[in-house]
């Protein structure tokens, strides 16, 4: 599997992981700024998608560690 398909495996894992277990972030994710291109035709290549996993995350990591109970366990 080339560089490029190997992200965009783990960016389709990631974003099911939101969906199923973070479904109070999934709805967010249509409003990451990284999918709103600046640019009439921008261009996607490996190193666009490699920010966009790691923006992805970033934002659950965030979300985990701000939505923390006391007890360690993560509030849905």
């Amino acid at each position: 599997m080339n560089g490029l398909q190997s992200i965009l495996s783990e960016i389709i894992l990631l974003t099911n992981t939101i969906e199923t277990d973070y479904p109070e972030l999934y709805k967010f994710l249509d409003e990451t700024p990284i999918t709103i291109p600046s640019k009439n035709h921008p261009e996607i290549d490996k190193n666009a998608m490699k920010d966009y996993l790691e923006s992805l995350k970033q934002l659950l990591e965030h979300h985990v560690e701000t939505h923390q109970m006391g007890n360690g366990s993560i509030r849905n």
